[in-house]
């Protein structure tokens, strides 16, 4: 998901910030955890996102740290610059020199306490600048890789999710409780007195959405203050609904007789790889963090933050679990009314707007993941010292083109959404989220011992701060991009 921009030109509240960092991570990923909790089992389940939901912030206080070695990183190389530029006119007044020390040089060269004023997290300092600091090319070119990957997935989801809840609200499955297997073979029934089937239908629905929303990518697109608050009151309205639906449903007894499966060690992949994509903050939490006027108990503020969103989680996986014999792979879907039933108008209104939820907040959200991707591409590819060199073609149409063609390409191929979470999850996902922020903070702390002084406290430190904590963290991504590459390729 984009990052939501308060006030391009101000700073807000470390509370506001929050909201806005929740809802960076509750997204597309948490409408796919239902379905992922019924196949892996409810025990098995809760007790890995709750592991998960930590792993995840101890990443995310590695993030913290490197980004306030960053800002020191830049601050003191700036002061050698200007130290280096002020030698040249010493030169030719030695007296002025003597008596005009410059006392911010002085603090480099003595290397005492003060040195500490340069960690802090004023300036945004993107991931991506932080792999320049601290990675060699090749590792810049691997984070750049992932990255896009990742990116790549985020799309192809969107563009599914979009599709599959467009195709469902113009052609519903006839389903009952009793019948199962239309929950399985969704795609394989005809629509409108059979003049087509629903695979075909998913397929126009792909070709509809990037006739109208894929345009947006060639353009410069932002989000307003307004809009944001729009589609985070559309967000949280939905989710709140689901919740309280499922539960009416477990309280008039509905399904009382379903026992859902405690532990299924074989949806334990699929599990994994929709959990780490929905913890997923890390490649914009520095834009996030920025603005915060109050950063003093940033760290204790996102432990909360990620306690809060592993509750609501746990809260509206566990009541479709128990709500629903079968679970669609976007969880939306069950409540999309089926051609047999007999709703209320307000109940069919309000199943119709879960129905649109994920085709208006998605799509609002495409174009700006697009837009990401192509500016990463670009960085990639082109020299950026040359930017203003390359022509309308190249810019404007061929980067565009190759951030959205892909996305597209794989939605038309395939409609399974579980897949493409555990794809993109396990894989990109774990890179971003586990990966390279372990070996940004490993990198950053040897340049701290190296350059700036061993006794220099940080006060932006991960409370992680054994190096036994990064070495699981990288253990644990091993274990991920393992199980779900024997679930993958045994499929």
């Amino acid at each position: 998901m984009p990052t939501p921009s308060a006030d391009t030109h101000g700073e807000y509240s470390s509370w506001v910030g929050l909201i806005y960092v929740f809802n960076l991570i509750v997204g597309t990923g948490a409408l796919t955890l239902p379905s992922v909790f019924a196949k892996a089992g409810w025990l098995l389940s809760t007790v890995l996102i709750i592991f998960l939901a930590f792993v995840g912030f101890i990443t995310v206080t590695f993030v913290i740290e490197t980004m306030a070695v960053a800002n020191a990183t830049i601050q003191i190389r700036k002061l050698q610059s200007h130290k280096i530029d002020g030698e040249s006119e010493a030169a030719r007044d030695s007296e002025s020199e003597s008596e005009e020390t410059n006392e911010q040089t002085a603090i480099i060269n003595s290397g005492n306490r003060n040195m500490r004023r340069y960690f802090s997290l004023n300036q945004s300092v993107e991931m991506g600048q932080m792999a320049g600091l601290y990675f060699n090319k090749v590792g810049r070119i691997l984070f750049f890789a992932s990255l896009c990957i990742y990116l790549y997935g985020d799309l192809a989801i969107y563009t599914t999710a979009i599709s599959k809840s467009m195709s469902d609200l113009l052609c519903p499955n006839n389903h009952t409780e009793d019948n199962a297997t239309n929950f399985e073979d969704e795609f394989n029934i005809d629509c409108f007195n059979n003049e087509i089937s629903k695979v075909d239908l998913y397929r126009i629905c792909v070709g509809i959405f990037a006739l109208l929303v894929c345009p947006f990518t060639y353009f410069d697109v932002q989000k307003t203050k307004y809009f944001q608050l729009a589609t985070t009151t559309m967000r949280w309205s939905a989710f709140s609904i689901m919740i309280a639906m499922a539960s009416l449903r477990l309280y008039h007894g509905q399904n009382a007789d379903h026992q859902p499966a405690m532990f299924t060690f074989h949806g334990l992949p699929a599990l994994i790889g929709a959990s780490v994509y929905s913890f997923m903050c890390h490649h914009s939490l520095p834009g996030l963090i920025a603005p915060f006027n109050d950063k003093q108990y940033v760290l204790k503020q996102l432990a909360m933050d990620y306690g809060l969103i592993c509750t609501f989680y746990l809260l509206l996986s566990l009541t479709g679990v128990f709500a629903f014999r079968e679970l669609n792979d976007l969880y939306t879907l069950n409540f999309v009314p089926s051609g047999d039933q007999t709703l209320s108008l307000f109940m069919e209104m309000l199943l119709y707007f879960l129905g649109m939820f994920p085709i208006f907040t998605l799509s609002t959200s495409f174009p700006i993941v697009a837009i990401t991707l192509q500016n990463n591409l670009k960085t990639l590819f082109l020299d950026p010292l040359l930017m203003d060199q390359y022509g309308f073609v190249v810019k404007r149409l061929t980067f565009p083109t190759l951030a959205i063609a892909p996305p597209i390409a794989v939605a038309l191929s395939t409609h399974d959404l579980g897949r493409l979470v555990e794809f993109t999850g396990s894989y990109a996902g774990t890179c971003i989220q586990y990966i390279i922020p372990a070996m940004l903070v490993l990198q950053a702390r040897k340049y701290c011992r190296r350059d700036i002084g061993a006794n220099v406290r940080n006060k932006y430190a991960s409370p992680f701060r054994n190096v036994a904590w990064i070495y699981f963290v990288i253990c644990w991504s091993l274990i991920c991009v393992v199980l779900v590459s024997i679930n993958l390729f045994s499929a």
